[in-house]
């Protein structure tokens, strides 16, 4: 855990996520015997919820629009204690950036690392550490297309606000580019591949079948991605960044449909 005002951590922690990030924060929160409350979208799945629950932190379900504007405030109103941001943090970007490490000591010559959007901090970590080792690697951000904001935000030079319409892909996909994190992004990202719901459950179902990996949708996207076409050749990475998916989604999806 980061350094911080020791009364504000006496008071607990709390974080704006439902997926990975907020099951860090409980962990770390559990450890340091403090409160830790994860503020969440009304559709994060039940599995994601558990899995904080697990850990001991307590639950704020909120409506998308509630939860979009913590991110954009860094605040919750009402709530006492550090805020963690589960995007723009400067130790939750290095942190993500020892899975950029990672890839790296496993395949030096990678050509391409494809990469879920969602905030963009997981991207700007894996990228600032990849390309410190190699500046040749390209970064792909990998969106849904019900919700990509990096793409809108590429073509446009600047953050646009877009239609974010919800689906099982609820880990990434959002209303815009947070302004902080665009300077960062727009430096690092050479381009953003949008994929279907259609492509995205192809690739859990192939994931599940093939080699035995449980992805969520977000997870699954830049798989998705690889193999809708878009990648040109070379040796290429593809991050499964979560396996956080309700049983009964993905049932549905390994029987060929696509759950709500």
């Amino acid at each position: 855990m980061r350094l911080a005002d020791p009364e504000l951590l006496r008071r607990g922690i709390y974080t704006a996520s439902a997926g990975n990030m907020a099951q860090g924060v409980a962990w770390n929160a559990r450890a340091m015997g403090i409160p830790c409350t994860a503020i969440v979208p009304d559709t994060a799945p039940r599995t994601k919820l558990d899995a904080v629950e697990r850990l001991g932190a307590s639950i704020v379900k909120v409506p998308f629009d509630v939860w979009w504007r913590v991110l954009e405030e860094h605040r919750y109103p009402g709530m006492e204690g550090l805020f963690i941001h589960p995007v723009s943090d400067p130790a939750v970007i290095a942190g993500n950036g020892t899975i950029g490490l990672e890839i790296l000591e496993d395949l030096p010559d990678v050509d391409q690392i494809l990469v879920p959007f969602g905030g963009g901090g997981l991207i700007s970590g894996i990228a600032i550490a990849a390309l410190s080792k190699n500046p040749g690697i390209r970064i792909l951000a990998c969106e849904v297309e019900t919700a990509a904001p990096l793409q809108a935000a590429l073509r446009e030079g600047s953050p646009r606000t877009i239609e974010h319409r919800p689906s099982f892909v609820d880990g990434i996909g959002g209303r815009n580019v947070l302004p902080e994190m665009w300077p960062m992004v727009r430096g690092l990202v050479e381009d953003s591949i949008p994929v279907s719901l259609e492509e995205i459950a192809a690739a859990i179902r192939l994931l599940a079948e093939r080699v035995r990996v449980i992805a969520e949708g977000a997870g699954a996207c830049p798989v998705a991605a690889a193999l809708q076409g878009s990648v040109n050749g070379g040796k290429v990475v593809c991050v499964v960044s979560g396996g956080n998916i309700d049983s009964r989604k993905l049932a549905r999806i390994l029987e060929g449909t696509l759950p709500d």
